[in-house]
Parts: C-alpha cells; sequence; structure tokens
C-alpha cells in the first residue's frame, strides 16, 4: 500500500495479527471519544450548538415530508426565519418545501373549534366570550420552507470536519476495492452533484440490483474524499439492509468512526472525525464504545481489502 501510514503502527502477517488490530483499534477509538469530549467543550461547537438550537425541530410528518420533497435537505426553515434570525434570503426561483403546520387560537372549552368554527358548529357552549377562551392547537395548514442549500448570505457557522494529509494513491486504492466489497462507486464532479451538502451518499442501484451504490463528490483535498469513500464504504458493509430513522444518528456515529480508525491507519488526520460525530451525537460520545465491535470489524474489512489480504471476508 503506497498511502503515508502511521509510522507507529504495523499489523504483519503473524498469528496475532488480529488481537494487534483489535488492541490498536480500542485504543484509537479512545482517543476519539477523549477528542469528541473536547469538541463539545470548544468556543466553535458551542456556536454551532447555538445556530442549530434556532432552528424548529419539525414532527416525524414533516420530517418524512421535507425528505420526501427534498432528499438532501439539511437546515430547513421558513422565508421570514431566513430573513430575520439569519440574516439570508432564499435564492430567487427556488421552490418550496410545503409542511403542515399548526393553526394555534382560541379554542372552545368544550368542542375545541376555533371561535369559527365553533358559531357554525352544534356546541352550545356559552359559559365564557370567546376571547377569554384560551388558545390551543385547532388544526393544520400548509407553510412553505426552504432548506440551506436554497438560500443566500450570511454563511452559517460549520465545523471543521475535514480530513487532511497525504492521501498518496489512497482515493485510487478505494475505487479499486469497490468490487472487493460488493459496492459500485461513482466520484461525482462538483458541478454535477445533486445530494446539495452532503459530502457522499450510500443507496440501492435500482430494484433490479441491490448492490450499494456509493456516490462522493469530487474534491480538491484527496484526503477528505477518501475519508468519505471510507465513511459510505462502512454504511454499505453495515447499514444498506437497515432501514430505521431511530438508529440513523448511531449509524453516522458508526460510519464515521470506521472513517476515523481507517483514515488515521492511512496517515490521514483525522481528527475533524471528533466534530462530525460531536455533532450527530452530542449527549453521548459513549455510543461509540457500545458500537466498537462492529467498528472494529468493518474497519479490519476495509483495512485487509486496502492491503490486498486474500483472507478478506466480503459483508
Amino acid at each position: 500500500m503506497s498511502t503515508t501510514r502511521d509510522s507507529s503502527v504495523s499489523f504483519d502477517q503473524t498469528d496475532t495479527r488480529s488481537d494487534e488490530m483489535n488492541s490498536t483499534i480500542e485504543q484509537w477509538i479512545d482517543d476519539l471519544v477523549a477528542g469528541v469530549d473536547d469538541a463539545q467543550a470548544s468556543d466553535e461547537f458551542q456556536e454551532w450548538l447555538d445556530v442549530q438550537s434556532r432552528f424548529h425541530d419539525y414532527s416525524y410528518r414533516n420530517t418524512l415530508l421535507i425528505k420526501r420533497q427534498c432528499p438532501e435537505a439539511s437546515r430547513v426553515a421558513g422565508y421570514r426565519t431566513w430573513r430575520e434570525e439569519f440574516n439570508r434570503h432564499v435564492t430567487e426561483g427556488e421552490s418550496a418545501i410545503w409542511i403542515w403546520a399548526p393553526i394555534i387560537t382560541k379554542q372552545c372549552p368544550e368542542c375545541e373549534n376555533s371561535p369559527s368554527y365553533h358559531e357554525d358548529s352544534d356546541c352550545e357552549y356559552d359559559e365564557t366570550p370567546p376571547e377569554e377562551w384560551s388558545e390551543g392547537l385547532v388544526g393544520f395548514k400548509p407553510a412553505p420552507v426552504f432548506d440551506v442549500s436554497q438560500t443566500e448570505g450570511e454563511p452559517l457557522p460549520d465545523l471543521d470536519t475535514e480530513a487532511t494529509g497525504d492521501a498518496g494513491n489512497l482515493v485510487e486504492q478505494l475505487t479499486d476495492a469497490a468490487d472487493d466489497l460488493g459496492v459500485t462507486v461513482q466520484i461525482v464532479p462538483a458541478e454535477e452533484w445533486t445530494h446539495g451538502e452532503a459530502k457522499g451518499i450510500c443507496e440501492q442501484l435500482s430494484l433490479v440490483d441491490v448492490q450499494p451504490l456509493v456516490e462522493v463528490r469530487d474534491r480538491e483535498n484527496e484526503a477528505d474524499l477518501a475519508r468519505t469513500l471510507i465513511h459510505e464504504y462502512a454504511h454499505a458493509l453495515l447499514h444498506f439492509d437497515v432501514d430505521d430513522d431511530t438508529e440513523r444518528a448511531k449509524r453516522e456515529v458508526e460510519a464515521e468512526a470506521v472513517a476515523y480508525v481507517v483514515g488515521r491507519y492511512c496517515g490521514l488526520d483525522t481528527s475533524g472525525s471528533a466534530f462530525y460525530l460531536a455533532a450527530w451525537e452530542s449527549d453521548d460520545p459513549e455510543v461509540v464504545r457500545e458500537r466498537l465491535g462492529r467498528i472494529s470489524s468493518t474497519a479490519e474489512e476495509l483495512i485487509d481489502v486496502l492491503e490486498g489480504d486474500s483472507s478478506s471476508q466480503h459483508s
């Protein structure tokens, strides 16, 4: 392997190779968890969290609506919110993402309708006048929102999650490894990228061909391009047949931890992964240790394939 490997690590083909890999990966995972703790305490992360907290937390139903209309949506807000809260404006010609917004108004204590609907109903409640009724949820109405990718203006604070270093020919080796991993891979020019702010995606190629398709957005930073490839390969190996939204954050943690380990093994600086994980699992970096077995075995598989180890097993 002609990438610049971590000079302090060598897994020779010996009987103890697997134990040595497990021990090293466990130590690196401890380093990563410590890095997540440091990332959470940083001013940079606190500023990012502050901005994130100003975005509305949408219901499951609205989240599905947003995902269906704009699969790559990451930060969504209304036209006025973008302008007043974030000093950004919706780009001319952008189509709105439609969600259901709650209607909160005065509500009849008995029939729970708004005053106008109450007047036309059979409800005979008249103990207090409508102006004295408490407010409540009386229904929903369609409302337009827009993703950050549809807006321009003041930049939002971002976390520096990029990998750095000399990638050598690691990108080429990773794309060559796709067949061994049972994955189809495409590096897409930035101007042809259709997945918003995402750096990479892993999805089913077609209804006929169930092989995972990994696409990554091309960029000058080949170290980070390699990290993204490893991250998406981890998704292909670990999560391709899993469709459970409640597991989404944990799946991202697993994939990024694999990218951190394999990238570090290949001599890249993947310390930015700590910010990535802090953003996904800001309350519980320990989930990385909980998933150590899955992370370790997937990292080993990718390292074996990159090393051309004939004993590598497909997932």
